[in-house]
């Protein structure tokens, strides 16, 4: 292997260079993959994201809270 020339291993440095930011893209950048299943929402959830929103009651989420709550 020699190292003139801009050669290192038959690569150009250039290329040494993207290899190891591809690499490190592919392994250490977190990214979500596309269409992945999301974590399912607890029945709790979703009642408090209807009251928030006015779909239902104050009342109406207190009683569904209830009776989600003393099932568990």
């Amino acid at each position: 292997m020699h190292f003139y020339d801009g050669h290192f291993g038959g690569m150009h440095l250039i290329w040494w260079i993207i290899w190891i930011i591809l690499i490190a893209w592919i392994f250490f950048i977190p990214a979500e993959i596309p269409y992945q299943k999301s974590k399912k929402e607890s029945p709790l959830d979703i009642l408090k994201k209807r009251f928030a929103i006015g779909e239902i009651s104050k009342e109406e989420f207190e009683e569904s809270k209830n009776i989600l709550t003393s099932e568990n």
